[in-house]
């Protein structure tokens, strides 16, 4: 049984993929923070922006099988089908890997997605995914040390880029610490501090969310 917070067509909003066509599926739980305020100082991941706690939200639910939940996503893609372009689907979370698997990911494909995931790199990832976006965070070890994209929000106390540089990604992100209200950061301004390493470190690219600038849900 998958559990699902929410899912939803919208454009990717983040990384090298950003404002492309996605189906995004939120599953609920996270192996770094409960997703509740009172346990949020002595979490792993301390500055998480997103509810992922319950199956209340968007098109939420539980699906007993992976065709289920494939219907269900591909019920969700608006857009006509082309030759040549692919539809896309987003696994994210929380975190997506513990409940992502391989059956999931041939119902996808199946359907004519292709299948991506974003993911904090804790967790083993099933084969045939084609997209692997790793997020790295603070005082936790990688099991995922290779992939397409390893988009790392910046600053983190404790987190240096150049502990990740050498890893077998294709595209290297740093994003700004986003300051919503609960988050506990550093002091400093961490879009100065992102663009700053950027510009003295050009292998890591600035990666922006496009869908909170554009006002995209």
């Amino acid at each position: 049984m998958y559990s699902v917070k929410e899912a939803f067509y919208t454009l990717q909003g983040e990384g090298a993929q950003a404002g492309r066509a996605s189906v995004f599926c939120r599953f609920t739980g996270c192996n770094l923070w409960s997703g509740r305020e009172g346990d949020r100082a002595r979490s792993r991941c301390t500055f998480c922006d997103t509810d992922f706690v319950g199956i209340d939200g968007q098109n939420g639910g539980q699906f007993l099988d992976a065709a289920a939940l494939a219907a269900h996503l591909t019920a969700l893609w608006q857009a006509p089908d082309q030759a040549n372009v692919s539809r896309y689907v987003v696994f994210t979370g929380g975190e997506p890997l513990l409940q992502l698997d391989e059956a999931l990911v041939d119902a996808m494909h199946a359907q004519g997605f292709e299948v991506a995931v974003e993911t904090n790199g804790t967790l083993p990832a099933p084969a045939g995914i084609d997209w692997i976006c790793v997020s790295p965070k603070s005082d936790t070890t990688l099991r995922l040390t290779r992939g397409h994209e390893l988009k790392l929000v910046y600053p983190q106390a404790g987190v240096d880029p150049a502990n990740f540089a050498g890893l077998d990604f294709t595209h290297f992100f740093l994003q700004p610490m986003d300051l919503n209200p609960g988050a506990i950061v550093s002091d400093g301004d961490p879009m100065a501090a992102t663009v700053g390493y950027c510009l003295r470190h050009p292998q890591w690219r600035l990666s922006l969310q496009t869908h909170k600038i554009a006002g995209i849900d």
